[in-house]
Parts: structure tokens; sequence; C-alpha cells
């Protein structure tokens, strides 16, 4: 698999849509986590980040919200940021639009937020019009970590976190059994290269 960048024009195409929080004389990465709540992953999630006093943002799923509800009471209550991924985590450009808003909706129903992150990053122009007239603000990423894709090597996913990530960047991690042994291997190592570096982590701003 190719590792793969938002090409620059697609911000045309998502007027609004938020890339990166860039502060001048700052060091901030936003940390997200998308696909939780999960069994497991999530715990030691919130364990890690708690030992670097990190704020993160959770970009979950209704079904899993509705499945593990005391994990996400969880990450609410330790103060990070929640937002919705979809209900079902539908591919938007392979999904009708009024189906899709439903499952928005539906996920909504769970996740008080309007902070969305559409699953795979893919959604239709009409989809995203759809969505920002009833109040929701799309958050893509600078920086995907590929931590759920074993084709790329841990040194390649990690090297390249390391070059790429810089103050104002948004970085997308999974919260799933797929992406735990990657995660396990590799994000306490980046959290503390970071850390060393002078970087602080914070949820996205509302």
């Amino acid at each position: 698999m190719r590792y793969f960048k938002f090409p620059k024009w697609l911000r045309k195409v998502y007027p609004g849509a938020i890339w990166d929080f860039f502060i001048p004389n700052t060091k901030t990465i936003y940390l997200t986590f998308d696909d939780g709540p999960n069994k497991g992953t999530t715990e030691w999630i919130l364990n890690l980040l708690k030992q670097y006093d990190a704020e993160a943002s959770f970009f979950c799923l209704g079904k899993n919200v509705k499945k593990y509800p005391k994990l996400f009471d969880q990450i609410v209550r330790q103060g990070h940021q929640i937002g919705n991924h979809t209900n079902n985590h539908p591919n938007g450009a392979l999904t009708k639009t009024s189906n899709y808003i439903d499952d928005v909706l539906a996920a909504e129903q769970l996740i008080p937020s309007k902070l969305f992150r559409p699953p795979y990053g893919k959604l239709s122009p009409k989809q995203y019009k759809v969505l920002k007239k009833k109040g929701f603000k799309t958050i893509f990423w600078s920086h995907i970590s590929y931590d759920f894709d074993r084709e790329f090597s841990s040194e390649k996913r990690v090297e390249k976190a390391l070059r790429l990530v810089k103050n104002g960047s948004i970085v997308v991690f999974h919260d799933s059994d797929k992406a735990f042994p990657q995660l396990k291997g590799e994000l306490p190592y980046l959290l503390e290269t970071w850390s060393k570096a002078g970087y602080s982590f914070s949820a996205i701003p509302h």
C-alpha cells in the first residue's frame, strides 16, 4: 500500500474543514484516535496519555459507544474530547447521501459532539455540505499513522511520523484491535520523542 497524503487542492472541495491547527510560537501536536471505544485498547491509550499529561480527541463509532458505554464515559471523565465518526463506519464515496447522513445522526444520539471525522477520509461534497448545514465541523488530518496497516514496517511508520509531524499537526491513530499491536510498539516511543522535543499534546479546539 502506498503512503497517502491529502493533496492541497482537496481543501478547496471542503471549505471550512479542518486539516491542522498551526498556532505561532507554540509546539503542539493534536492526537486523535478513531474507531473506539474498544475493550483493552481504550484503557491502554488513556493510561499512556495520562503519563504525558496529554489531551486527545476520540472520534468514536456510535455502535461501539453503545457496546462499551463505560469506556466512553471514561474517555469523557479523563478530560478528553469526543467526536462523531459515524455509527457504522460507512465509506462516504460508496454510500447514498441520505443513508450516510442518517448514520451520522444515529451516532449523534450517543455522541454529543458536532466534531465529525469521515471514515476513510471519504466524504462527497454533497454529504459535506449537508453536514455543515447541520452544524458539524469536519476534521480531517495532517498525518495518518497507518497503525492499521501491517504492510508498512514499524520503522517506516515511526520514521514518517517523526519527519512529517510538526507544530499544529493533527495525527490519526486508531483505537481498535487491528491497530493495537502497532500502537503498543510505537506510540510510547513517539510520545516520548515528541515530548523531549518540547511538544505538548492537545485536543482539537472547538
